[in-house]
């Protein structure tokens, strides 16, 4: 039933060289699948830590917009004037408020999944699926793209030839990754 192998120099034993019994074989063949999962679960432990990473930093890098002497964020509003940097507040509008909260949300939806991701790992019976998880991902990923929607809708373009910074495009790669780790944790199921 678990065997991977009959008679290939595979399941030979090292020492004889003679086939391992078939206990040994479906012993081995078990330890393969744990290692199998084992290394998914870990690829998909990592892909969750780059996401909040990617997250974390497009939340708060002040490069949304940057253009000659001037750079935009979330939050503030720098510039470069006579060998100094000055910075003030974002505008009080209401769509710069909505991106802040879109993105905060995100930021506190995908680390929540982490979270639950860790306990379900733990406290899920044989077979479950991370449910709880996906939808907390695939909502992190709704409310990072909304945000990054509202951001590119409403960029005041002041003629000054601004462009987009590492921190939106960061928001944007942090989207499909999120919406793409979610559907993992839909598809993926615990083993023993």
């Amino acid at each position: 039933m678990f065997t991977l192998c009959q008679d290939t120099p595979r399941c030979l034993n090292p020492a004889s060289h003679t086939p391992f019994s078939r206990n040994q074989t479906s012993c081995f063949a078990f330890f393969y699948l744990l290692e199998k999962m084992l290394l998914i679960l870990l690829g998909v432990l990592i892909l969750h830590l780059i996401i909040l990473i990617l997250l974390i930093v497009s939340t708060a890098a002040s490069a949304w917009t940057v253009g000659g002497d001037r750079s935009t964020d979330l939050w503030y509003s720098c510039m470069t004037t006579n060998g100094g940097y000055h910075c003030k507040p974002a505008s009080n509008e209401d769509w710069i408020q909505a991106v802040q909260a879109l993105m905060i949300l995100s930021l506190l939806f995908c680390f929540f999944s982490l979270i639950a991701f860790l306990y379900q790992l733990f406290r899920l019976v044989k077979g479950g699926r991370f449910f709880f998880t996906a939808i907390f991902q695939i909502l992190a990923s709704l409310f990072v793209m909304c945000g990054a929607i509202i951001y590119t809708v409403m960029c005041p373009d002041d003629g000054s030839g601004a462009q987009f910074g590492y921190a939106y495009v960061l928001a944007w790669v942090a989207f499909p990754l999120c919406l793409i780790s979610g559907l993992i944790y839909i598809v993926l199921r615990k083993k023993e």
